[in-house]
Protein backbone atom coordinates (compact mmCIF):
# COMPACT_ATOMS: atom_id res chain seq x y z
CA UNK A 1 0.00 0.00 0.00
CA UNK A 2 1.64 3.72 -1.09
CA UNK A 3 1.00 6.55 0.89
CA UNK A 4 -1.92 7.60 -1.12
CA UNK A 5 -3.81 4.65 -0.12
CA UNK A 6 -2.69 5.03 3.51
CA UNK A 7 -3.94 8.67 3.12
CA UNK A 8 -7.47 7.39 1.61
CA UNK A 9 -7.48 4.97 4.19
CA UNK A 10 -7.09 7.35 6.83
CA UNK A 11 -9.57 9.92 5.14
CA UNK A 12 -12.52 7.40 5.16
CA UNK A 13 -12.08 5.59 8.34
CA UNK A 14 -11.89 9.97 9.62
CA UNK A 15 -15.53 10.12 7.52
CA UNK A 16 -16.67 7.43 9.16
CA UNK A 17 -15.64 8.08 13.05
CA UNK A 18 -17.11 12.12 12.04
CA UNK A 19 -20.21 10.65 10.60
CA UNK A 20 -20.32 7.86 13.80
CA UNK A 21 -20.29 10.64 15.90
CA UNK A 22 -22.54 12.89 14.56
CA UNK A 23 -25.64 9.84 14.86
CA UNK A 24 -24.29 9.13 18.58
CA UNK A 25 -25.04 12.96 19.22
CA UNK A 26 -28.27 12.79 17.31
CA UNK A 27 -29.34 9.46 18.86
CA UNK A 28 -28.25 10.68 22.35
CA UNK A 29 -30.46 13.91 21.79
CA UNK A 30 -33.33 12.09 20.38
CA UNK A 31 -33.38 9.98 23.36
CA UNK A 32 -33.54 13.69 25.40
CA UNK A 33 -29.78 13.55 26.53
CA UNK A 34 -30.34 11.23 29.96
CA UNK A 35 -32.19 8.23 28.49
CA UNK A 36 -30.44 7.94 24.99
CA UNK A 37 -27.07 8.96 26.09
CA UNK A 38 -26.35 5.28 26.83
CA UNK A 39 -27.91 3.31 23.97
CA UNK A 40 -26.53 5.31 21.61
CA UNK A 41 -23.16 5.00 23.03
CA UNK A 42 -24.00 1.50 22.95
CA UNK A 43 -24.93 1.60 19.37
CA UNK A 44 -21.22 3.17 18.71
CA UNK A 45 -19.74 0.75 20.68
CA UNK A 46 -21.16 -2.43 18.62
CA UNK A 47 -20.43 -0.84 15.58
CA UNK A 48 -17.10 -0.14 15.98
CA UNK A 49 -16.29 -3.43 17.25
CA UNK A 50 -17.27 -4.88 14.29
CA UNK A 51 -14.45 -2.38 12.58
CA UNK A 52 -12.04 -3.37 14.35
CA UNK A 53 -13.00 -7.26 13.77
CA UNK A 54 -13.57 -6.34 9.94
CA UNK A 55 -17.12 -7.28 10.11
CA UNK A 56 -19.30 -6.11 7.36
CA UNK A 57 -21.66 -2.77 9.42
CA UNK A 58 -23.25 -2.23 5.62
CA UNK A 59 -24.79 1.43 6.30
CA UNK A 60 -24.04 3.39 9.24
CA UNK A 61 -27.74 5.20 9.96
CA UNK A 62 -29.56 1.25 9.27
CA UNK A 63 -27.18 -0.38 11.54
CA UNK A 64 -27.02 2.45 14.21
CA UNK A 65 -30.87 2.30 14.60
CA UNK A 66 -31.06 -1.70 14.91
CA UNK A 67 -28.51 -1.13 17.72
CA UNK A 68 -29.62 1.31 19.50
CA UNK A 69 -33.84 0.41 19.54
CA UNK A 70 -32.29 -3.36 20.56
CA UNK A 71 -30.65 -2.02 23.73
CA UNK A 72 -33.03 0.57 24.22
CA UNK A 73 -34.24 -0.54 27.64
CA UNK A 74 -31.51 -2.40 28.42
CA UNK A 75 -28.99 0.41 28.42
CA UNK A 76 -30.94 2.49 29.80
CA UNK A 77 -31.21 0.82 33.07
CA UNK A 78 -27.56 0.12 33.11
CA UNK A 79 -27.53 4.17 32.88
CA UNK A 80 -29.58 4.92 35.50
CA UNK A 81 -26.93 2.50 38.01
CA UNK A 82 -23.96 4.88 36.67
CA UNK A 83 -25.57 8.21 37.13
CA UNK A 84 -26.93 7.13 40.39
CA UNK A 85 -23.05 6.29 41.66
CA UNK A 86 -21.98 9.60 39.99
CA UNK A 87 -24.31 11.60 41.48
CA UNK A 88 -23.48 9.67 44.78
CA UNK A 89 -19.90 10.42 43.84
CA UNK A 90 -20.28 14.27 43.23
CA UNK A 91 -22.47 14.65 46.56
CA UNK A 92 -20.07 13.03 48.84
CA UNK A 93 -16.87 15.11 46.85
CA UNK A 94 -18.60 18.06 47.82
CA UNK A 95 -19.84 17.41 51.20
CA UNK A 96 -16.15 16.45 52.09
CA UNK A 97 -14.93 19.69 50.73
CA UNK A 98 -17.37 21.71 53.11
CA UNK A 99 -16.01 19.02 55.71
CA UNK A 100 -12.52 18.77 54.82
CA UNK A 101 -11.21 19.13 58.22
CA UNK A 102 -13.02 16.45 59.88
CA UNK A 103 -13.87 14.10 57.91
CA UNK A 104 -9.77 14.70 55.85
CA UNK A 105 -9.37 10.86 55.90
CA UNK A 106 -12.26 9.59 53.96
CA UNK A 107 -10.88 12.10 50.52
CA UNK A 108 -8.36 9.11 49.67
CA UNK A 109 -11.09 6.62 49.69
CA UNK A 110 -13.31 8.32 48.26
CA UNK A 111 -10.85 8.72 45.61
CA UNK A 112 -10.18 5.53 45.23
CA UNK A 113 -13.62 4.83 44.88
CA UNK A 114 -14.15 7.41 42.34
CA UNK A 115 -11.33 6.23 40.14
CA UNK A 116 -12.45 2.45 40.27
CA UNK A 117 -15.96 3.85 39.17
CA UNK A 118 -14.48 5.33 36.05
CA UNK A 119 -12.50 2.58 35.09
CA UNK A 120 -15.68 0.36 35.64
CA UNK A 121 -17.23 2.40 32.93
CA UNK A 122 -14.82 3.07 30.35
CA UNK A 123 -14.68 -0.95 30.09
CA UNK A 124 -18.46 -1.50 30.67
CA UNK A 125 -18.96 -0.82 26.31
CA UNK A 126 -16.52 -3.14 25.26
CA UNK A 127 -17.27 -5.49 28.04
CA UNK A 128 -21.10 -5.08 27.26
CA UNK A 129 -21.05 -5.54 23.34
CA UNK A 130 -19.20 -8.68 23.20
CA UNK A 131 -20.31 -10.14 26.04
CA UNK A 132 -23.69 -11.83 27.95
CA UNK A 133 -24.16 -12.05 30.96
CA UNK A 134 -26.60 -10.61 34.34
CA UNK A 135 -26.61 -6.91 35.31
CA UNK A 136 -24.35 -6.87 38.17
CA UNK A 137 -21.76 -9.05 36.43
CA UNK A 138 -21.42 -6.54 33.51
CA UNK A 139 -20.75 -4.17 36.55
CA UNK A 140 -18.47 -6.91 38.33
CA UNK A 141 -16.23 -7.87 34.73
CA UNK A 142 -15.72 -4.79 33.59
CA UNK A 143 -14.01 -3.63 37.03
CA UNK A 144 -11.35 -7.10 37.30
CA UNK A 145 -10.40 -6.56 33.57
CA UNK A 146 -9.83 -2.56 34.40
CA UNK A 147 -7.92 -3.82 37.44
CA UNK A 148 -5.96 -6.35 35.98
CA UNK A 149 -5.12 -4.61 32.75
CA UNK A 150 -3.23 -1.81 34.23
CA UNK A 151 -1.52 -0.77 31.00
CA UNK A 152 -4.78 -0.73 29.06
CA UNK A 153 -6.26 1.28 31.86
CA UNK A 154 -3.79 3.96 31.35
CA UNK A 155 -4.01 3.95 27.95
CA UNK A 156 -8.17 4.95 27.90
CA UNK A 157 -7.44 7.41 30.80
CA UNK A 158 -4.55 9.29 29.15
CA UNK A 159 -6.81 9.31 26.10
CA UNK A 160 -9.20 10.76 28.01
CA UNK A 161 -7.14 13.58 29.11
CA UNK A 162 -5.56 14.22 25.64
CA UNK A 163 -9.01 14.44 24.74
CA UNK A 164 -9.96 16.77 26.88
CA UNK A 165 -7.52 19.18 26.39
CA UNK A 166 -7.76 18.72 22.44
CA UNK A 167 -11.34 19.98 23.06
CA UNK A 168 -10.15 22.91 25.37
CA UNK A 169 -8.19 24.61 22.73
CA UNK A 170 -10.08 23.23 19.70
CA UNK A 171 -14.14 23.32 19.87
CA UNK A 172 -14.91 22.70 16.67
CA UNK A 173 -14.36 18.60 16.69
CA UNK A 174 -16.97 17.96 19.34
CA UNK A 175 -19.81 17.73 17.35
CA UNK A 176 -17.24 15.37 14.39
CA UNK A 177 -14.28 13.47 16.79
CA UNK A 178 -14.62 13.27 20.34
CA UNK A 179 -17.38 9.93 21.23
CA UNK A 180 -16.31 8.22 18.28
CA UNK A 181 -12.45 8.60 18.30
CA UNK A 182 -12.53 7.79 21.81
CA UNK A 183 -14.70 4.81 21.55
CA UNK A 184 -12.00 3.39 18.96
CA UNK A 185 -9.25 4.36 21.43
CA UNK A 186 -11.41 2.15 24.42
CA UNK A 187 -12.95 -0.65 22.24
CA UNK A 188 -9.01 -1.63 20.76
CA UNK A 189 -7.71 -1.03 24.67
CA UNK A 190 -10.56 -3.25 25.22
CA UNK A 191 -9.60 -6.17 23.68
CA UNK A 192 -6.07 -6.11 24.37
CA UNK A 193 -6.88 -6.46 27.43
CA UNK A 194 -9.80 -9.40 26.47
CA UNK A 195 -6.95 -11.17 24.71
CA UNK A 196 -4.16 -11.11 27.60
CA UNK A 197 -6.60 -11.97 29.71
CA UNK A 198 -7.62 -15.11 27.69
CA UNK A 199 -3.73 -16.06 26.71
CA UNK A 200 -3.21 -16.23 30.31
CA UNK A 201 -6.15 -18.68 31.09
CA UNK A 202 -6.45 -20.36 27.82
CA UNK A 203 -7.96 -23.18 29.50
CA UNK A 204 -10.88 -21.18 31.11
CA UNK A 205 -13.13 -18.31 29.77
CA UNK A 206 -12.79 -15.52 32.21
CA UNK A 207 -16.53 -14.21 31.67
CA UNK A 208 -17.97 -17.98 31.84
CA UNK A 209 -20.39 -16.68 29.64
CA UNK A 210 -21.51 -16.92 25.82
CA UNK A 211 -20.21 -14.04 23.35
CA UNK A 212 -22.78 -12.27 21.80
CA UNK A 213 -24.29 -13.38 18.00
Amino acid sequence: MDRWEKFNAFAVWMLKAGYLNLLWIGFTLAGLGIFGLFPSTGAMFTIIHKWLQKEPVGKLFPAFWKAYKKEFISLNKFGLFFILIGYILVYDFMFLHQNAGKLQWLIPVTGFIAISYVMTLLYFFPVYTQYRMKFFQYIKQSFLIGASSLLETMIMFTSCMVLMIAVRFIPGIIPLFTGSVLAIVITWCGNRAFRKIKLKNPKKDYVSLNIMQ
